[in-house]
């Protein structure tokens, strides 16, 4: 799961200042939170909405993916690390996790592309290279372009667990994050790629319906779409001080109230 990229993020988390003792914030009212590209955002949220009833507290969320979440927790130079996986992975398990949504991986392409839905064959088809141009799917025929994350992503992660059986074409276009993925796909009528439900727009990127099944919030809660995954916020030890607040304070109903506005699914 760890990599070069992870591991150059991961030095630069080790050059911040950081306040506190054992990566939980216990005796200060600091705390970083890295990790996962998908949460981030939501995340960012959260904490602006902390902060201000709570000026005392600085939060600074970053984002890096995953495996950066996870390592930067381990080595303590983040109070928090957010993960969206299916599965933590063994070097997670010495960590405390808390589920705090659920999320959709969506399948998302240019608005104009007629394609409505495809199976989870097909989607495995695609990105290891079977299946190179709309045309077999039922589209005009022109290449598909296959926008996938880097290697560290937990979206990636998740995407490649569920589908199963990826091994992902040499020719996919590699994002760093679930943003430019949004854009990619919004600026060709060709391309397929995957991301956060919570992040999908409308306006610039279609959902695509899985074995039939729509990305929906209600789709994803009754279990019926096949891509979900938990995001977890990942300590050291159990968190006390102000990430012990934090934490408590995503979990309330007024931060799962805004996790379900912002279109994830609340863990409770």
């Amino acid at each position: 799961m760890f990599n070069n990229r992870a591991t150059v993020l991961l030095s630069g988390l080790l050059a911040l200042v950081f306040v506190g003792t054992g990566g939980c914030g216990r005796n200060s009212a600091t705390v970083t939170v890295a990790g996962s590209t998908a949460f981030q955002p939501f995340a960012e949220k959260l904490a602006e909405q902390y902060v201000a009833n709570h000026p005392e507290a600085v939060i600074s969320v970053q984002g890096g993916g995953s495996a950066l979440g996870i390592q930067s927790t381990l080595a303590g130079t983040a109070s928090i690390g957010m993960a969206d996986l299916v599965k933590l992975p063994p070097e997670a398990q010495s960590l405390h996790p808390t589920v705090v949504a659920q999320d959709g991986i969506a399948l998302v392409v240019h608005p104009k592309n007629p394609i409505t839905s495809l199976t989870l064959d097909q989607i495995r088809d695609i990105f290891n290279g079977k299946i190179v141009d709309w045309s077999e799917l039922g589209g005009a025929a022109h290449a598909i372009t296959v926008v996938s994350r880097e290697a560290g992503s937990g979206t990636r992660s998740s995407f490649e667990q569920i589908v199963n059986g990826i091994q992902l074409t040499a020719n996919a276009i590699i994002q760093d994050s679930n943003g430019t993925i949004r854009e990619t796909v919004a600026n060709d009528p060709y391309a397929l790629g995957y991301l956060s439900h919570g992040l999908v727009d409308p306006t610039k990127i279609k959902a695509l319906q899985v074995d039939k099944v729509e990305c929906t919030r209600e789709e994803i809660k009754a279990k019926r779409y096949p891509l979900v995954r938990p995001i977890y916020l990942l300590t050291r030890e159990e968190p006390q001080g102000v990430a012990r607040a934090f934490i408590d304070y995503i979990l309330s109903a007024e931060g799962q109230a805004m996790i379900l506005k912002d279109g994830l699914l609340p863990a409770r």
